[in-house]
């Protein structure tokens, strides 16, 4: 088994976490991190959305022409399938900026000082690993198939794997503007 790909995400990830923890405090490199972060958060929202929207209408699409016209679209269902896997890695770039994924409330909640910061860090580390072996298998399988085509929509199979190595990007630059500028509102609503 290969381990260099598991080796430089690790050694990428401690890193990381070690610039959040130290060199990002800086002032400067804090705030150009977090206008990056808002930049890109609102274009991965953006992007969320207009799959969601492209692949609501594909869908109804493909049911007013099955049903209406009993010629159902060829190419309806893939453009579904590729739209929604776009939505939720663009999705889910926006809920881990926003503090929106199942994490370890309680303890957080509990937490103080030192022990807080440190479950912070370890939560940063599991989010950049994470989408590290996501964006390091997602380019390289999105390079294999660049040259098979989807059936229905004949185009390259690799705009449907795309979507793991840029959703991947945009996670890990909104996981890191959480942990410097945490929002948690999903803890203030909780019971």
């Amino acid at each position: 088994m290969n381990t260099l790909p598991l080796m430089v995400i690790g050694g990428a990830t401690a890193l990381a976490v070690l610039l959040a923890l130290t060199l990002f405090r800086q002032a400067a490199i804090r705030g150009a991190i977090l206008r990056l972060d808002h930049w890109l958060t609102g274009v991965a929202t953006a992007l969320a959305s207009l799959a969601l929207a492209l692949a609501v209408g594909a869908g109804l699409w493909q049911v007013i022409s099955r049903f209406a016209t009993e010629t159902p679209a060829i190419w309806s269902e893939a453009l579904v399938r590729t739209a929604l896997i776009w939505m939720a890695l663009f999705g889910l770039a926006a809920a881990i900026r926003a503090g929106a994924l199942v994490s370890i409330d309680v303890l957080h909640r509990y937490s103080r000082g030192p022990f807080q910061r440190a479950l912070e860090a370890a939560s940063l580390a599991g989010i950049l690993s994470l989408m590290g072996v996501l964006f390091w298998f997602g380019w390289l399988m999105a390079e294999r198939v660049k040259f098979q085509e989807m059936a229905g929509l004949e185009v390259s199979m690799s705009w449907g794997y795309a979507a793991i190595p840029l959703g991947a990007l945009f996670c890990i630059v909104g996981a890191i503007a959480h942990f410097l500028d945490r929002r948690s509102e999903e803890l203030e609503a909780a019971v």
